[in-house]
Protein backbone atom coordinates (compact mmCIF):
# COMPACT_ATOMS: atom_id res chain seq x y z
CA UNK A 1 0.00 0.00 0.00
CA UNK A 2 2.75 2.72 0.84
CA UNK A 3 4.49 1.94 -2.27
CA UNK A 4 1.48 2.02 -4.45
CA UNK A 5 0.59 5.25 -2.82
CA UNK A 6 3.85 6.68 -3.86
CA UNK A 7 3.97 5.62 -7.30
CA UNK A 8 0.50 6.53 -7.66
CA UNK A 9 1.55 10.13 -6.78
CA UNK A 10 4.77 9.92 -8.96
CA UNK A 11 2.07 10.25 -11.42
CA UNK A 12 -0.36 12.86 -9.94
CA UNK A 13 -0.28 16.60 -11.30
CA UNK A 14 -0.96 18.36 -8.29
CA UNK A 15 1.46 16.53 -6.31
CA UNK A 16 4.24 17.29 -8.71
CA UNK A 17 2.93 20.80 -8.62
CA UNK A 18 3.05 20.91 -4.82
CA UNK A 19 6.24 18.92 -4.27
CA UNK A 20 8.32 20.84 -6.72
CA UNK A 21 7.15 24.46 -5.57
CA UNK A 22 8.64 23.31 -2.26
CA UNK A 23 11.94 23.86 -1.67
CA UNK A 24 12.85 21.82 0.80
CA UNK A 25 12.19 18.72 -1.40
CA UNK A 26 14.05 20.63 -3.99
CA UNK A 27 16.81 20.63 -1.82
CA UNK A 28 16.30 16.68 -0.44
CA UNK A 29 16.14 15.83 -4.08
CA UNK A 30 19.37 16.97 -5.03
CA UNK A 31 20.89 13.69 -3.50
CA UNK A 32 19.84 11.54 -5.78
CA UNK A 33 20.06 14.74 -9.08
CA UNK A 34 23.18 16.01 -9.94
CA UNK A 35 21.71 19.25 -10.68
CA UNK A 36 19.61 20.97 -12.97
CA UNK A 37 22.05 21.72 -16.03
CA UNK A 38 24.37 19.19 -18.03
CA UNK A 39 27.58 21.21 -16.71
CA UNK A 40 26.38 20.59 -12.88
CA UNK A 41 25.86 16.77 -13.94
CA UNK A 42 29.72 16.98 -15.65
CA UNK A 43 31.06 18.20 -12.09
CA UNK A 44 29.41 15.31 -10.31
CA UNK A 45 30.54 12.73 -13.40
CA UNK A 46 34.01 14.10 -12.94
CA UNK A 47 33.63 13.15 -8.93
CA UNK A 48 32.58 9.95 -9.78
CA UNK A 49 35.31 9.04 -12.66
CA UNK A 50 38.07 10.06 -10.41
CA UNK A 51 36.47 7.44 -7.27
CA UNK A 52 36.77 4.60 -10.26
CA UNK A 53 33.16 4.61 -11.15
CA UNK A 54 31.71 4.90 -14.60
CA UNK A 55 28.86 6.72 -15.18
CA UNK A 56 24.96 6.30 -17.47
CA UNK A 57 24.11 9.82 -17.82
CA UNK A 58 20.05 10.75 -17.91
CA UNK A 59 18.57 14.01 -19.12
CA UNK A 60 15.37 13.53 -16.58
CA UNK A 61 12.05 13.68 -18.55
CA UNK A 62 9.28 11.14 -19.42
CA UNK A 63 6.13 11.06 -21.41
CA UNK A 64 6.08 14.26 -23.79
CA UNK A 65 2.80 15.29 -25.26
CA UNK A 66 4.31 17.13 -28.18
CA UNK A 67 6.48 16.56 -31.10
CA UNK A 68 8.64 19.70 -30.91
CA UNK A 69 9.01 18.61 -26.70
CA UNK A 70 10.58 15.02 -28.16
CA UNK A 71 12.95 16.99 -30.60
CA UNK A 72 14.05 19.10 -28.21
CA UNK A 73 14.70 16.29 -25.84
CA UNK A 74 16.62 14.43 -28.62
CA UNK A 75 18.62 17.55 -29.29
CA UNK A 76 19.58 18.13 -25.91
CA UNK A 77 21.73 14.69 -25.75
CA UNK A 78 23.04 15.68 -29.17
CA UNK A 79 24.56 18.52 -27.47
CA UNK A 80 25.40 16.89 -24.46
CA UNK A 81 27.97 14.04 -26.48
CA UNK A 82 30.19 15.82 -27.28
CA UNK A 83 30.39 18.21 -23.91
CA UNK A 84 31.50 14.66 -22.26
CA UNK A 85 34.59 14.49 -24.56
CA UNK A 86 35.38 18.48 -24.19
CA UNK A 87 35.19 18.08 -20.35
CA UNK A 88 37.03 14.62 -20.34
CA UNK A 89 34.63 12.39 -18.47
CA UNK A 90 33.51 8.84 -19.35
CA UNK A 91 30.15 8.23 -19.70
CA UNK A 92 27.27 6.16 -21.66
CA UNK A 93 23.75 7.75 -22.24
CA UNK A 94 20.26 6.34 -20.73
CA UNK A 95 17.39 7.49 -22.67
CA UNK A 96 13.37 7.12 -21.95
CA UNK A 97 11.87 6.95 -25.32
CA UNK A 98 8.28 8.44 -23.92
CA UNK A 99 10.66 11.34 -23.74
CA UNK A 100 11.72 10.88 -27.46
CA UNK A 101 8.13 11.21 -28.55
CA UNK A 102 7.06 7.20 -28.54
CA UNK A 103 3.63 8.14 -27.43
CA UNK A 104 3.40 10.45 -29.77
CA UNK A 105 4.27 8.91 -32.82
CA UNK A 106 6.53 5.52 -33.55
CA UNK A 107 8.53 7.08 -36.56
CA UNK A 108 9.14 10.71 -34.67
CA UNK A 109 10.92 8.69 -31.75
CA UNK A 110 12.59 6.53 -34.13
CA UNK A 111 14.30 9.04 -35.93
CA UNK A 112 15.31 10.71 -32.97
CA UNK A 113 16.57 7.58 -31.38
CA UNK A 114 18.44 6.93 -34.83
CA UNK A 115 20.08 10.55 -34.28
CA UNK A 116 20.96 9.89 -31.18
CA UNK A 117 22.78 6.39 -31.47
CA UNK A 118 24.83 7.19 -34.83
CA UNK A 119 25.57 10.42 -32.96
CA UNK A 120 26.81 8.34 -29.89
CA UNK A 121 28.61 5.99 -32.16
CA UNK A 122 30.82 8.67 -33.03
CA UNK A 123 32.32 9.14 -29.71
CA UNK A 124 32.51 5.01 -28.93
CA UNK A 125 29.59 5.63 -26.26
CA UNK A 126 26.72 3.14 -25.11
CA UNK A 127 23.42 4.54 -25.69
CA UNK A 128 20.99 2.61 -22.74
CA UNK A 129 17.26 2.86 -23.71
CA UNK A 130 15.73 2.49 -20.37
CA UNK A 131 12.31 -0.10 -20.35
CA UNK A 132 9.55 1.94 -18.64
CA UNK A 133 5.90 0.63 -17.99
CA UNK A 134 4.17 -2.55 -19.29
CA UNK A 135 2.06 -0.67 -21.87
CA UNK A 136 5.12 0.41 -23.68
CA UNK A 137 7.53 -2.27 -23.20
CA UNK A 138 7.02 -3.82 -26.53
CA UNK A 139 6.92 -1.20 -28.69
CA UNK A 140 10.26 -0.37 -27.06
CA UNK A 141 11.57 -3.77 -28.31
CA UNK A 142 10.16 -2.09 -32.02
CA UNK A 143 12.19 0.39 -31.94
CA UNK A 144 15.38 -1.38 -30.57
CA UNK A 145 14.95 -4.14 -32.96
CA UNK A 146 14.45 -1.32 -35.75
CA UNK A 147 17.79 0.44 -34.75
CA UNK A 148 19.81 -3.31 -34.53
CA UNK A 149 18.10 -4.09 -37.78
CA UNK A 150 20.20 -0.86 -39.42
CA UNK A 151 22.95 -1.85 -37.90
CA UNK A 152 23.28 0.25 -34.71
CA UNK A 153 24.89 -1.96 -32.48
CA UNK A 154 25.60 0.73 -29.57
CA UNK A 155 22.40 0.10 -28.29
CA UNK A 156 21.29 -1.48 -25.63
CA UNK A 157 18.22 -2.45 -23.71
CA UNK A 158 16.91 -2.76 -19.95
CA UNK A 159 15.42 -5.75 -18.10
CA UNK A 160 12.88 -5.54 -15.56
CA UNK A 161 12.76 -8.99 -13.15
CA UNK A 162 9.34 -8.20 -11.60
CA UNK A 163 7.77 -8.80 -15.57
CA UNK A 164 7.02 -12.39 -16.46
CA UNK A 165 7.84 -11.66 -19.96
CA UNK A 166 11.42 -11.08 -18.43
CA UNK A 167 12.90 -14.33 -18.98
CA UNK A 168 12.26 -15.09 -22.33
CA UNK A 169 13.23 -11.38 -22.97
CA UNK A 170 16.36 -12.14 -21.50
CA UNK A 171 17.23 -15.20 -23.45
CA UNK A 172 16.46 -13.73 -26.92
CA UNK A 173 18.92 -10.54 -25.74
CA UNK A 174 22.14 -12.83 -25.19
CA UNK A 175 21.29 -14.93 -27.72
CA UNK A 176 22.33 -12.01 -29.49
CA UNK A 177 25.05 -11.56 -27.70
CA UNK A 178 22.94 -7.69 -27.05
CA UNK A 179 23.86 -5.50 -24.23
CA UNK A 180 21.50 -5.21 -21.44
CA UNK A 181 20.99 -3.95 -17.67
CA UNK A 182 19.07 -6.17 -14.78
CA UNK A 183 16.95 -4.09 -12.52
CA UNK A 184 13.94 -4.71 -11.04
CA UNK A 185 11.41 -2.66 -11.70
CA UNK A 186 10.01 0.96 -10.59
CA UNK A 187 6.46 1.38 -12.00
CA UNK A 188 2.66 0.27 -10.88
CA UNK A 189 1.81 -2.74 -12.53
CA UNK A 190 -1.10 -4.97 -12.37
CA UNK A 191 -0.88 -8.85 -11.63
CA UNK A 192 -1.36 -9.81 -15.17
CA UNK A 193 1.96 -8.99 -16.33
CA UNK A 194 3.98 -8.59 -13.14
CA UNK A 195 4.93 -10.46 -9.70
CA UNK A 196 3.09 -8.64 -7.23
CA UNK A 197 5.41 -9.88 -3.94
CA UNK A 198 8.66 -9.10 -3.60
CA UNK A 199 10.09 -12.45 -2.74
CA UNK A 200 8.89 -13.44 -6.48
CA UNK A 201 10.48 -10.51 -7.95
CA UNK A 202 13.85 -11.24 -5.98
CA UNK A 203 13.90 -14.66 -7.23
CA UNK A 204 13.46 -14.00 -10.76
CA UNK A 205 16.12 -11.62 -10.34
CA UNK A 206 18.31 -14.22 -9.64
CA UNK A 207 16.84 -16.64 -12.12
CA UNK A 208 17.69 -13.89 -14.81
CA UNK A 209 21.39 -13.16 -12.97
CA UNK A 210 22.27 -16.66 -13.79
CA UNK A 211 21.60 -15.90 -17.29
CA UNK A 212 23.31 -12.70 -18.11
CA UNK A 213 26.83 -14.48 -16.37
CA UNK A 214 26.64 -17.74 -18.32
CA UNK A 215 26.33 -15.40 -21.32
CA UNK A 216 29.45 -14.08 -20.44
CA UNK A 217 31.54 -17.21 -19.86
CA UNK A 218 30.34 -17.45 -23.83
CA UNK A 219 30.86 -14.21 -25.41
CA UNK A 220 34.36 -12.44 -24.67
CA UNK A 221 33.72 -9.79 -22.27
CA UNK A 222 35.67 -6.00 -21.83
CA UNK A 223 34.21 -3.73 -19.40
CA UNK A 224 35.60 -0.48 -20.58
CA UNK A 225 34.65 3.12 -19.60
CA UNK A 226 32.64 3.35 -22.67
CA UNK A 227 31.18 0.14 -23.55
CA UNK A 228 29.57 -1.79 -20.06
CA UNK A 229 29.75 -5.41 -19.87
CA UNK A 230 26.95 -7.56 -21.10
CA UNK A 231 26.66 -8.67 -17.64
CA UNK A 232 25.11 -6.11 -15.90
CA UNK A 233 23.22 -5.72 -12.34
CA UNK A 234 21.53 -3.34 -11.74
CA UNK A 235 20.61 -3.51 -7.77
CA UNK A 236 21.05 -2.14 -4.28
CA UNK A 237 19.81 -5.34 -2.66
CA UNK A 238 22.76 -6.73 -0.81
CA UNK A 239 20.73 -10.22 -1.12
CA UNK A 240 20.96 -10.09 -5.26
CA UNK A 241 24.79 -8.62 -5.14
CA UNK A 242 25.85 -11.59 -3.03
CA UNK A 243 24.11 -14.09 -5.26
CA UNK A 244 25.62 -12.83 -8.40
CA UNK A 245 29.12 -12.56 -6.63
CA UNK A 246 28.65 -16.03 -5.38
CA UNK A 247 27.34 -17.47 -8.76
CA UNK A 248 29.89 -15.59 -10.87
CA UNK A 249 32.77 -17.49 -8.55
CA UNK A 250 31.15 -20.66 -8.52
CA UNK A 251 31.03 -20.87 -12.62
CA UNK A 252 34.43 -19.08 -13.45
CA UNK A 253 33.77 -15.30 -14.62
CA UNK A 254 36.31 -12.99 -13.69
CA UNK A 255 35.43 -9.61 -11.63
CA UNK A 256 36.01 -7.54 -14.17
CA UNK A 257 33.16 -8.92 -16.49
CA UNK A 258 30.64 -8.56 -13.95
CA UNK A 259 29.50 -4.94 -13.50
CA UNK A 260 26.85 -3.71 -10.58
CA UNK A 261 25.08 -0.48 -11.48
CA UNK A 262 23.64 1.79 -9.20
CA UNK A 263 21.68 5.27 -8.35
CA UNK A 264 23.74 8.46 -7.68
CA UNK A 265 23.58 9.02 -3.80
CA UNK A 266 21.70 5.14 -2.77
CA UNK A 267 24.05 2.87 -0.61
CA UNK A 268 27.57 4.88 -1.30
CA UNK A 269 29.18 2.61 1.09
CA UNK A 270 28.17 -0.42 -1.11
CA UNK A 271 29.46 1.25 -4.20
CA UNK A 272 32.54 1.89 -2.98
CA UNK A 273 33.15 -1.75 -1.58
CA UNK A 274 32.49 -3.12 -4.87
CA UNK A 275 35.29 -0.94 -6.44
CA UNK A 276 37.32 -2.11 -3.70
CA UNK A 277 36.95 -5.53 -4.27
CA UNK A 278 37.75 -4.94 -7.94
CA UNK A 279 34.15 -5.29 -9.62
CA UNK A 280 33.37 -2.51 -12.04
CA UNK A 281 31.04 -0.13 -10.44
CA UNK A 282 28.59 2.16 -13.02
CA UNK A 283 26.65 4.79 -11.35
CA UNK A 284 23.33 6.19 -12.55
CA UNK A 285 23.40 10.10 -13.25
CA UNK A 286 20.37 11.84 -13.63
CA UNK A 287 19.71 15.30 -13.84
CA UNK A 288 17.38 17.83 -14.89
CA UNK A 289 14.44 19.79 -13.91
CA UNK A 290 11.99 17.00 -14.59
CA UNK A 291 13.18 15.27 -11.14
CA UNK A 292 9.45 14.74 -9.72
CA UNK A 293 8.65 11.74 -11.20
CA UNK A 294 11.91 10.22 -10.17
CA UNK A 295 12.28 11.33 -7.07
CA UNK A 296 9.45 9.58 -6.26
CA UNK A 297 9.81 6.29 -7.52
CA UNK A 298 13.08 6.26 -5.54
CA UNK A 299 11.22 6.59 -2.24
CA UNK A 300 8.81 3.96 -3.27
CA UNK A 301 11.93 1.31 -4.06
CA UNK A 302 13.42 2.22 -0.33
CA UNK A 303 12.17 3.31 2.55
CA UNK A 304 15.43 4.05 3.91
CA UNK A 305 15.54 6.90 0.97
CA UNK A 306 11.63 8.15 2.67
CA UNK A 307 13.21 8.13 6.15
CA UNK A 308 16.24 10.29 4.78
CA UNK A 309 13.85 12.51 3.27
CA UNK A 310 11.63 12.55 6.61
CA UNK A 311 14.29 13.11 8.86
CA UNK A 312 15.89 15.90 6.83
CA UNK A 313 12.65 17.50 7.04
CA UNK A 314 12.66 17.47 10.64
CA UNK A 315 16.03 18.68 11.57
CA UNK A 316 15.00 21.57 9.07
Amino acid sequence: MFRASLLYLSQATWARRLVTDWRFARRAASRFIAGDTLEEALETIRTLNDEGMFVTVDHLGENVFTAEEAISAADYYLKSLPRFEEAGVKASISVKITQMGLNIDFNLCLDNMQRIALRAAEFGIMVRIDIEDSPVVDRTWQIYRTLRAEGVTNVGLAIQSYLYRSEEDALALVNEGAHFRLCKGAYKEPADVAFPHKADVDANFDRLTKILIDAALVDSIVSTSKVPPVTAIATHDIKRIDFARDYAKKVGLLKGALEFQMLLGIREDLQQSLIDEGYPVRIYVPHGTEWYPYFTRRMAERPANLWFFLSNFFRG
